[in-house]
């Protein structure tokens, strides 16, 4: 019998995820940093400066960045620690593909490393990185328990895990609005900018299936971490989750 998961509201195979998810971000690529400004209004900065407020990198730290392709976290966490070594990890190539060329553009090729690997068989050896982040990415694996361990086992003792991902709204009268807005506008803006409506649909789904607040706090302990903090933004739209590694 076959294994079967969620992408977004429908139910494939296992192992048709990870390639699902993969074609969804290649279609995307070229517009998605321009579709993130588009549909938070530019907010996803704010949040993604907040999360960089919360890791305070200093120092010749060495960070994995997973799920970071277009180098939006990589290049943030950079202007803070400019000594900082930085691995940037995404399964897709065609993401990879965008960042490295904001790299070259914005003259940042120093301290960068670039990886095509999955969040769930990271190419790196036990207790190498003293930070772990990933910005809107882990909803999209399809083993998030084991994307966790795989966090662990790579963070150094003391090390910090932190996680930007979108949440569950805790106000009634926001959440009812954030819903029409999300099913009813999003796709639609994906489809006249990115041309592809139903990679956006997606999107919006994936982000309802994903774990509320607490539940993934609690996937976070299970895995190993402690110190397990959460943060809500923007009224639970998004949340940060941090943990360490002790």
């Amino acid at each position: 019998m076959t294994n079967e998961t969620h992408f977004g509201f429908r139910s494939v195979p296992e192992g048709e995820k990870a390639r699902l998810v993969r074609g969804v971000f290649e279609s995307v690529a070229s517009r998605y940093d321009l579709m993130n400004d588009l549909m938070s209004g530019g907010v996803h900065r704010l949040w993604k400066a907040q999360m960089i407020d919360w890791l305070q990198p200093r120092g010749a730290i060495r960070v994995l960045d997973v799920a970071g392709g277009t180098g939006d976290i990589a290049f943030r966490i950079m202007d803070r620690a400019p000594q900082a070594e930085i691995v940037v990890a995404d399964i897709n190539a065609a993401m990879l593909e965008q960042g490295r060329n904001r790299a070259i553009d914005q003259g940042r090729l120093a301290r960068l490393t670039w990886a095509c690997m999955d969040a769930e068989r990271l190419a790196l050896s036990d207790r190498s990185v003293d930070a772990y982040t990933i910005a809107f990415g882990i909803r999209n694996v399809t083993h998030i328990d084991q994307a966790l361990r795989e966090a662990y086992r790579v963070l150094k003792p003391g090390g910090r895990f932190l996680c930007l991902e979108f949440s569950a709204v805790r106000n009634p009268a926001i959440a009812a609005a954030y819903d029409v807005y999300s099913f009813n506008v999003l796709p639609k803006i994906g489809g006249l900018v990115a041309k592809d409506e139903d990679s956006y649909r997606y999107l919006v789904e994936s982000i309802r299936r994903f774990p509320n607040q607490a539940d993934f706090a609690a996937m976070i302990e299970a895995a190993g971490f402690r110190n397990v903090q959460v943060r809500d933004l923007s009224f639970g739209i998004a949340a940060l989750h941090s943990a360490r590694r002790i």
